[in-house]
């Protein structure tokens, strides 16, 4: 299993191992700290709560447990979970049935966005926590056309057409009014230039024209490059970003402050920090799990994030997953994760053929 820092390094025996187990886990499931007379009553050793207080100061003292405030109890900590998920966690495969109605509900969308709409929906009521889905990138699709509609004042809408069916409008502001007659034969001059081109070389070229020096430079070129121009730079990529599920985050009452709820809501609203933490589980293959601080992001302490890229045409296009306390359960919710992500790719991989 891939993972979004280095495997823990730390030693551990095999009794502080299952007591390590065994706490992570009567912790994911109840959520409150667990102490040593409750873990007696758990493992399958004979150990006394002595010998197992003893086990956890230590576990404690290298950081994979801690007690919250003046609690008996102790909870693991971001160390605690990264060691739990790489090397203790027994993932069970996801029932069939699961499979079957996951498939399904894929199989009957035929428009890209919608396919991933669709998986970001299912992950949130699988899981019951808040999923997130990044859209295949426009910057890999080709362009098939553009169009620029007149509207009111100095504003034209521009409609961007992708060979696999995707549309995308925005509204720009230009320095003028245009003409209807004017838009169209900007937007066929544009056409006949980039056409079947991938939107990455399209912008590629349009700012290497724009930064040229040339003074004899066409005015029907200068003025459908500023417009286009406009589209990608006004394309921050939170677009790409489909969140499902929110409303699950409050249904965990010991998740930390209101302000920091607050806070994780606001990013995923936002969606701009979303995407830049996503972008990283897209360049390692498997399930990435961030555990609060290593994301990087102080906000989401207490929380953490497992993620999967999905592929189409033998390529990473994508990534999806979910975020939620650190106490999910990890044993139910990798494999949902999992298994969707291979199922949008061949959905996807469906309608390229």
């Amino acid at each position: 299993m891939g993972n979004a820092a280095k495997k823990s390094a730390v030693k551990l025996n095999e009794r502080a191992e299952m007591l390590l187990r065994a706490l992570v886990e009567k912790y994911i499931k109840e959520g409150q700290p667990v102490g040593s007379r409750t873990l007696s009553r758990t493992i399958e050793l004979s150990l006394s709560p002595a010998t197992i207080r003893n086990v956890m100061a230590d576990l404690e003292e290298l950081g994979l447990i801690h007690a919250p405030h003046t609690s008996a109890g102790r909870v693991p900590t971001a160390r605690g979970y990264r060691l739990f998920v790489d090397r203790l966690l027994r993932v069970e495969p996801l029932e069939p049935r699961f499979i079957n109605e996951i498939e399904q509900e894929l199989t009957s969308e035929v428009d890209p966005d919608k396919l991933t709409a669709t998986a970001s929906d299912l992950l949130s009521r699988f899981t019951h926590l808040a999923s997130v889905v990044v859209m295949p990138a426009q910057q890999e699709a080709t362009l098939h056309q553009l169009e620029y509609l007149p509207l009111s004042g100095e504003r034209v809408l521009v409609i961007l057409v992708t060979e696999d069916g995707r549309v995308q409008n925005r509204v720009i502001h230009t320095d003028k009014e245009y003409g209807a007659a004017e838009l169209v034969e900007a937007a066929n001059y544009f056409n006949e230039r980039f056409s079947h081109l991938p939107l990455s070389e399209v912008k590629r070229e349009i700012m290497r024209e724009i930064v040229s020096d040339r003074e004899e430079m066409n005015r029907l070129l200068d003025m459908t490059l500023n417009m286009a121009r406009a589209l990608f730079e006004e394309d921050s990529g939170a677009d790409q970003v489909k969140v499902s599920g929110e409303s699950h985050l409050f249904d965990t009452p010991d998740l930390n402050s209101v302000e920091q709820l607050r806070d994780v809501m606001d990013m995923l609203k936002q969606k701009q920090d979303l995407l830049t933490l996503l972008d990283k589980s897209m360049k390692a293959d498997g399930i990435q799990i961030f555990f609060g601080e290593e994301s990087g992001y102080e906000m989401l302490s207490g929380y953490s994030l497992v993620t999967r890229p999905y592929h189409a045409e033998g390529r990473v296009i994508g990534t999806l997953g979910v975020i939620g306390p650190a106490r999910i359960a990890y044993r139910e919710v990798i494999p949902v994760v999992d298994v969707t992500a291979k199922l949008l790719g061949q959905a996807l991989d469906r309608q390229l053929l």
